[in-house]
């Protein structure tokens, strides 16, 4: 004898329920004060690495908003080198200067226009 459905099945399952979106989680963390790409992948629960993916959208769209992205630039443990015209959201791997792979990390906040 072959069943047809599970004797459990009762019907339609009621919608999930609906949560935030990692951008809007995001966001919502930059308007507590300056965290880095690794403090916000804890805080989010997404990889470090698409961290920069989301803050780059993040900024395309906060026109609408009257905020703006702001980054305090990673800087140089050996030498102070700042990375202060460096345009990409990503963590830089070395110090151009000194060569030196310890940095301190880009951090990121939202503000007012």
């Amino acid at each position: 004898m072959v069943r047809k459905h599970d004797e459990r099945d009762e019907g339609p399952r009621p919608p999930a329920e609906a949560h935030d979106t990692v951008r809007h989680l995001i966001m919502t963390e930059l308007l507590q004060g300056p965290f880095s790409a690794r403090d916000l992948s804890g805080l989010v629960g997404i990889p470090e690495k698409e961290v920069a993916g989301h803050l780059e959208h993040i900024r395309k769209s906060l026109h609408r908003t009257g905020r703006h992205l702001t980054v305090q630039p990673a800087e140089c443990i050996k030498c102070g080198f700042v990375f202060d015209k460096r345009e990409r959201l990503t963590r830089p791997s070395r110090c151009p200067v000194c060569k030196s792979e310890s940095l301190h990390a880009q951090l990121f906040s939202l503000a007012r226009l």
